[in-house]
């Protein structure tokens, strides 16, 4: 298991590259070109320019998150050949500074939602909340005009250029079916995986988050038989899963710890937080701890172990604790207590192998 931690780049994050360095059996950094727009290739400048401030660092930057897709190319329409030959250039390019992974999402319109950033916990704390009545209350429609009369209006996880296309999108989107958007997909690891194995990078899917449809949008990347069937699109090794125990979690019908064992090998990258789900189906960020919410953190650390898994991982979103300004679930305090916790859980059963053998 190599560690990773997700970064937003210098002037972009609060977390410095010193500051991530000093969390124990830290590797590398998670990261990406956030000012290049989806679509866009990345010029090799800014790319070499990550690398040498994570080289100061002795960080590697073996895995990006994210190279995001052009809605184009999630709608299907005849300029995707365009951006997807910028996406290509894109994994050529990567590849030359030592990119092993690249995570990115097949979601229309939105990333992850959330409908309140800093909801308050019992201890004081506050985490990312999804509040299920609220969500489904937002009318599509309504949404578009709200943010057309209110400027500053903004969602959890959404880039203000996003917000300014959105009614054009959601008419876009209105007769897309979920088969339309499998089409998509394939059509489109179909051109790119071939470039991805070329360059020996491991395409990885990251679920739907909150896995279900929203906002009337479909979304395939949801449960265990979707994801074997997104793996059968394009078989191969190259074409793989960043397995979220957060996003899938949040539907207590997933079972992760089942599909660690069952998709091991296609797994390059995993995103370990957990989730508190409640009964009317909302759901709140919690600790890493395996009792402080829904998700069985020790178990899939387990797993993992078992499978001999040597992929990379991230603590994904942590809460925001001791009074921490930072990115809406990216600060440094939980998140690094959490890869404390996930080491916790390795090296204990790396330390009960140890033994095992001793005792033979």
């Amino acid at each position: 298991m190599k560690m990773t931690f997700r970064w937003y780049g210098e002037g972009n994050d609060s977390i410095t590259l010193s500051q991530i360095k000093q969390i124990p059996g830290v590797s590398g950094v998670v990261w990406a070109l956030h000012d290049v727009p989806a679509g866009e290739e990345w010029p090799m400048d800014k790319i070499l320019e990550v690398k040498e401030q994570a080289d100061r660092y002795n960080l590697n930057i073996d895995v990006v998150e994210s190279v995001n897709v052009h809605e184009d190319i999630k709608l299907g329409l005849p300029t995707r050949d365009l951006y997807i030959k910028n996406y290509k250039r894109t994994i050529e390019k990567l590849a030359k500074v030592g990119v092993k992974v690249i995570c990115y999402n097949f979601m229309p319109v939105f990333d992850w939602t959330r409908t309140d950033l800093n909801k308050e916990m019992e201890d004081g704390s506050t985490a990312l909340f999804y509040e299920k009545a609220k969500a489904e209350s937002i009318d599509p429609n309504e949404l578009v005009d709200t943010i057309a009369n209110n400027p500053d209006f903004t969602m959890p996880g959404w880039e203000p250029e996003r917000l300014s296309r959105l009614s054009a999108l959601f008419e876009a989107y209105k007769n897309v079916t979920e088969e339309d958007l499998w089409n998509n997909l394939k059509y489109f690891l179909e051109q790119i995986i071939p470039v991805a194995e070329a360059n020996e990078i491991k395409m990885a899917i990251h679920p739907d988050d909150p896995p279900w449809p929203i906002f009337g949008l479909p979304r395939i990347i949801t449960n265990k038989e979707n994801i074997k069937r997104f793996l059968k699109l394009v078989d191969s090794p190259y074409n793989g899963i960043t397995l979220c125990s957060g996003s899938l979690g949040a539907n207590p019908k997933n079972d992760i710890v089942e599909m660690v064992y069952e998709f091991a090998d296609r797994i390059p990258f995993a995103h370990i937080r957990n989730v508190k789900v409640y009964e009317n189906g909302d759901f709140i960020e919690t600790s890493h701890r395996t009792q402080d919410g829904s998700v069985d953190i020790a178990g899939i650390v387990k797993a993992y172990h078992d499978v001999k898994f040597t992929g990379y991982v991230r603590p994904d979103h942590g809460r925001h604790i001791w009074g921490e300004k930072c990115r809406p679930g990216y600060g440094l305090y939980d998140r690094a207590l959490g890869i404390m916790y996930l080491w916790g859980v390795w090296d204990a059963l790396e330390r009960g192998e140890e033994k095992r053998h001793d005792h033979h």
